[in-house]
């Protein structure tokens, strides 16, 4: 960005940096439960605007009747 000074003459104006420095740390999410029950609790989140659908794996069986599970890892910032 440029400025002009008194005399006419450009200069050009010091970055400020606005954005805070962040660390980032990466956590991971298990959902476990019927095929539907997890279907519905990702959409859930999707609404919240918290994780995209396709960001969770793919239902894993667990081996238990009725039960599957579902993995998202996600990055996210934490104020140092």
């Amino acid at each position: 960005m440029f400025l002009e000074n008194t005399e006419g003459a450009a200069t050009v104006a010091p970055e400020i940096n606005m954005l805070p420095d962040y660390q980032h740390e990466t956590v991971r999410h298990m959902l476990f439960g019927s095929l539907t029950a997890v279907r519905l609790t990702i959409q859930d989140l999707h609404k919240r605007r918290y994780a995209e659908p396709n960001d969770w794996s793919k239902p894993i069986s667990t081996g238990r009747p009725n039960e599957v599970m579902a993995i998202l890892t996600k990055r996210i910032a934490i104020l140092p």
